[in-house]
């Protein structure tokens, strides 16, 4: 876990002074993507299409605050369903942000970056979407849906410019 926390601090570290330098010495600037799916949600009622989290999909929200603390978010998007909402709230909450709630019928990925850009963003997603975006930012089919039993990636997704950096966590 620590190692992973480093990593991560370090990641974010870099991307940042990247970016800085970038700023300086060129017109490039850098946007970084954190995507997840929802947590484990509670599937004991098969008939609701709106879960909330289960205890351990609970516990997992709050794992990932504490593995992305030293990220200091501009900006958390979640679906508006209980299960990922509730897997934002806790990263939202040590952030001092609101959620923005986006709808998959409605979304506009264009309109989403420009918006984004700059910015240090979290989109809390669900086993479809989740890769789906990765695969949108990064401009090819990379990444596969997410099992139903997997609740573990973490997508990390840098642009500075026309270069797009990407990779694939697995924390459990």
């Amino acid at each position: 876990m620590k190692k992973l926390l480093l990593f991560l601090f370090i990641y974010s570290s870099f991307f940042s002074i990247y970016g800085q330098n970038q700023e300086e010495n060129s017109s490039e600037i850098t946007t970084t993507y954190y995507l997840i799916r929802h947590s484990e949600k509670d599937t004991s009622n098969t008939s609701d299409r709106n879960p909330d989290l289960s205890e351990i999909g609970i516990q997992r929200a709050y794992s990932w605050t504490s593995i992305l603390k030293e990220i200091k978010f501009d900006a958390i998007y979640s679906t508006n369903y209980n299960r990922t909402m509730q897997t934002a709230k806790p990263i939202a909450d040590s952030n001092q942000l609101e959620i923005i709630k986006y709808d998959l019928s409605t979304f506009n990925f264009n309109e989403f970056k420009e918006a984004t850009k700059e910015k240090i963003v979290l989109i809390v997603g669900h086993s479809n979407t989740t890769p789906s975006f990765a695969n949108d930012f990064i401009g090819k089919n990379e990444y596969q849906q997410i099992e139903e039993s997997n609740y573990a990636n973490l997508y990390i997704i840098t642009v500075t410019g026309n270069t797009v950096a990407h990779s694939l966590l697995k924390i459990n």
